[in-house]
């Protein structure tokens, strides 16, 4: 059996190897390696699989979702409501502009944005919603966005862990994941659903002056060379990267089926086994299981990572601490108002999760796992 990794990058590379050697040969040779036409060709191609007017490729996505707070025109002392439960780069960029980040509590099940505590978070003062589609399903972006009408707020997707999921509304149209808001925002790191060999990033929006103003902040706040219009950063996605993208683009919905396939052999292992609950599917959203991530209930769920690297199977808790109690980002709160957020970071633990799993591989994961819950409740 080979050695089990949390993501597998270096299998995925070797199955697509010649295609990737060669297309980056051919960068090099042409040496242009700064907004070239790699990157123009793959901004087109992610636009027609995302149904989406433009795409504005960028360094990475955390510069993503600042940039798309910049085009917002936010003033200082403005809230964006965001979730507790996700990476820190979401309410970073926020405190980096100097705005307030509102923190509101998620739904248990789905781990996305609780959208009555998103309800009840609203002031004069908010501005932006900031749903996280986190571990690769869409937050409840129909109700999200009916809030946020309501309000005349902005919605940011942060979208770095669900890119290919669709969200089907009510009315049955479905729409791509980081297409539904003012603006979708996603990153290309090389663990993600659609990764790079570096960092990269993007940013999504159906409003033209919106996508003229973020091209030119993420240039340096240029649209004339040496002219500035704008307060701007310099944030470019580079040629390598992107030809490295434009060649798994054409697999993306290919790598999701593999992972649901992983999903669906981990959730068929573990259906109705006391003492662990499988990842929800919410009916509004395919899910792409960037993690896939259980809850293991009794307060055993540490236990179970130790057991699990004694076996050699890496395993990961996403994330230990909530964002309202980390040191750069603390908030006075009430803790009655974070109950799912504060049960899940005891909770949850993520199994290996990529394209390259293989029978053989989940067998082991899933032994290993019904052993100890055997041996636990004994």
């Amino acid at each position: 059996m080979k050695k089990i990794q949390m993501v597998d990058l270096q299998s995925q590379y070797y199955k697509i190897k010649a295609d990737v050697d060669n297309a980056m040969l051919a960068v090099m040779n042409s040496a242009a390696f700064i907004n070239g036409p790699e990157v123009k060709s793959f901004q087109n191609e992610l636009e027609q699989y995302l149904d989406v007017k433009h795409v504005i490729p960028c360094a990475n996505g955390t510069d993503a979702l600042q940039i798309a707070l910049m085009a917002l025109d936010l003033k200082e002392g403005d809230e964006v409501i965001t979730a507790d439960f996700t990476f820190a780069a979401t309410v970073e960029v926020i405190h980096l502009l100097k705005l307030k980040s509102v923190l509101v509590d998620v739904d248990y099940d789905t781990f996305t944005i609780d959208t009555e505590k998103l309800k009840a978070a609203i002031t004069p003062r908010t501005k932006a919603i900031i749903p996280v589609h986190l571990f690769g399903q869409c937050a409840n972006m129909e109700e999200v966005l009916k809030i946020a009408k309501q309000h005349n707020l902005h919605v940011i997707e942060d979208n770095a862990q669900a890119i290919g999921a669709d969200f089907t509304f009510s009315d049955s149209t479905v729409k791509k994941s980081g297409t539904m808001g003012t603006i979708g925002t996603t990153s290309f790191f090389p663990s993600k659903n659609l990764g790079c060999y570096g960092d990269g990033g993007a940013l999504f929006t159906n409003d033209d002056e919106l996508a003229h103003k973020i091209r030119g902040i993420a240039n340096h706040g240029m649209y004339e060379r040496y002219y500035h219009d704008e307060v701007g950063v310099n944030s470019r996605l580079d040629s390598l990267q992107a030809t490295v993208l434009r060649k798994k683009l054409p697999l993306l919905d290919t790598y999701n089926e593999a992972r649901r396939k992983a999903a669906d052999f981990y959730d068929e292992a573990f259906a109705n086994q006391p003492g662990i609950l499988i990842p929800k599917r919410a009916d509004y959203t395919s899910h792409v299981f960037h993690q896939y991530t259980l809850r293991i209930l009794d307060g055993k769920r540490n236990e179970l990572q130790a057991f699990l690297t004694e076996k050699e199977i890496p395993a990961m808790i996403y994330y230990p601490v909530a964002l309202r109690k980390q040191k750069a980002y603390f908030q006075e709160s009430n803790d009655e108002d974070f109950k799912n957020t504060d049960r899940l970071l005891n909770e949850v633990i993520s199994l290996p999760m990529h394209t390259e799993l293989d029978e053989e591989q989940q067998k082991y994961i899933t032994d290993a796992v019904l052993e100890f819950l055997g041996n636990s409740q004994q």
